[in-house]
């Protein structure tokens, strides 16, 4: 038996063209869905998302703004943009791309965005909201993560889902979204004892833990959904997933490739995110 591949790029695609023809909808309405990047400094990574988001708005029709501050800027220049862009009309979203110099105190600028206009949910009241299963913007990788499963026709309630990482970007969140599906979850971690017993008794493995190839077949159980968030390069400047593909293909029932799995979903959510900000904000001023 070999694993069927989950195709994150063809998933992604497909909501994409939902978006779009929803984007086209309110056009004609007179809104166009608004997203505001911030980018500091020269982070290399950070700069390819940065494009990679420019892109997507222009091919969804959304209006987007990208501010390119110094490595130098101040935490106070970057709040007061924060500021002005949370009262510009024209921008429904405002993501500033992480990791943040080190002199920058990366919760204070969180914080600082509105609610209504943090689309990457991470905003206190937006994790709030999750945790308590209102309604929110959510998370964009973990969105992401119950959508593959979702339109890959894979039922989540009654199963055992076990999440490797407990990180507030993706391993808690992800959790919580599992649990809102009625999965019963356990979280794992690097304090986890048995761990590989643990993962394998999983109906759902979601690994997140920035480690090259780390979980392999000794983590799987037959038939399993694994999930890899993981995007790590190698020496040779190849990209690997959390978990090792090779290893587990002819254990897990399904798997997602690295790259072309979850990643994908990541930059798609985020437009989600952004049109969704843009109609509720519509619909609160009546």
């Amino acid at each position: 038996m070999t694993a069927q591949r989950i195709e994150g790029k063809a998933i992604s695609d497909a909501i994409r063209s939902e978006i779009g023809a929803e984007t086209a909808k309110l056009a004609a309405q007179g809104i166009v869905p608004g997203l505001a990047v911030v980018l500091v400094g020269e982070d290399p990574a950070s700069k390819v998302y940065v494009g990679s988001k420019e892109k997507a708005c222009q091919q969804l029709g959304f209006y987007s703004e990208v501010h390119r501050l110094e490595a130098s800027a101040t935490q106070e220049e970057l709040l007061s943009l924060i500021d002005k862009l949370n009262h510009q009309e024209t921008i429904h979203g405002i993501l500033v791309q992480l990791p943040l110099p080190k002199h920058i105190n990366e919760k204070a600028v969180i914080d600082a965005i509105s609610a209504d206009k943090d689309v990457d949910g991470f905003h206190p009241v937006s994790v709030g909201n999750l945790v308590i299963g209102d309604d929110s913007l959510l998370p964009c990788t973990p969105a992401g993560v119950i959508e593959l499963i979702k339109r890959t026709g894979i039922e989540i309630a009654g199963k055992h889902a076990v999440v490797i990482g407990r990180s507030n970007i993706v391993g808690k969140p992800v959790s919580m979204l599992l649990l809102r599906e009625h999965a019963t979850v356990t979280i794992c971690h690097s304090r986890t004892a048995n761990m590989a017993d643990i993962a394998k008794t999983a109906d759902i493995l979601v690994v997140a833990i920035g480690k090259a190839k780390a979980i392999g077949r000794d983590y799987v159980k037959p038939g399993a959904v694994v999930i890899d968030v993981g995007i790590n390069r190698l020496e040779d400047g190849k990209l690997a997933g959390d978990v090792d593909y090779e290893d587990v293909l002819d254990v897990a029932g399904y798997v997602t490739p690295v790259p072309g799995g979850v990643g994908p979903m990541t930059i798609t959510m985020l437009m989600q995110n952004t049109l969704k900000a843009a109609k509720q904000q519509r619909a609160a001023k009546g």
